[in-house]
């Protein structure tokens, strides 16, 4: 045994599976920083595989003309009244009438803009019948969020009205 006197005698250690019995942290510490790092991991992927898009693809483009889209506008603030942009949701339409004074020879874009994705996102060609209407049939439309964008030119003068729509088709 033991013949040096000045060394304490050693104790016999424990099985390790007596120690875990007795303490468990090391095993708690252990799970817990593996499930914080696989969910970190996880996180990671599934933020990497997201689509960010921008408002739109040709963004700053647009931002170099957007003093022409702000004079559009003061245009047609006096005339915004006048168009009609509604939804009919029964015969699943936007209905587009223009003011009187731009009835004739007025042509232009209707665009309908998804804010959610712009994938999703039609450009159709403005051709407003006698009375100054045109429907437009939405029914392949997905049901939410759209802004209906109109723009036309009459009488040589630009003129652009929004307004958000949202379509429900049962």
């Amino acid at each position: 045994m033991n013949t040096n006197p000045s060394q304490k005698p050693s104790l016999p250690l424990p099985p390790p599976s007596e120690i875990l019995r007795k303490n468990p942290w090391p095993i708690a510490i252990i799970a817990y920083f593996s499930v914080f790092f696989t969910f970190i991991v996880f996180f990671i992927a599934f933020a990497s595989r997201q689509r960010v898009d921008l408002v739109r693809a040709d963004y700053y483009e647009a931002e170099i003309k957007f003093q022409q889209q702000i004079d559009r506008v003061e245009r047609s603030r006096p005339v915004a009244a006048e168009v009609a942009l509604k939804y009919d949701a029964r015969a699943a339409k936007i209905i587009v009438q223009l003011p009187r004074e731009s009835r004739a020879g007025a042509y232009g874009k209707i665009e309908l803009y998804r804010p959610s994705d712009a994938r999703q996102d039609k450009n159709i060609k403005l051709t407003p019948d006698a009375t100054g209407q045109q429907q437009i049939d939405v029914r392949e439309l997905k049901n939410g969020l759209w802004k209906v964008r109109v723009s036309w030119t009459c009488a040589g003068q630009e003129y652009f009205v929004e307004k958000p729509i949202t379509i429900s088709n049962s």
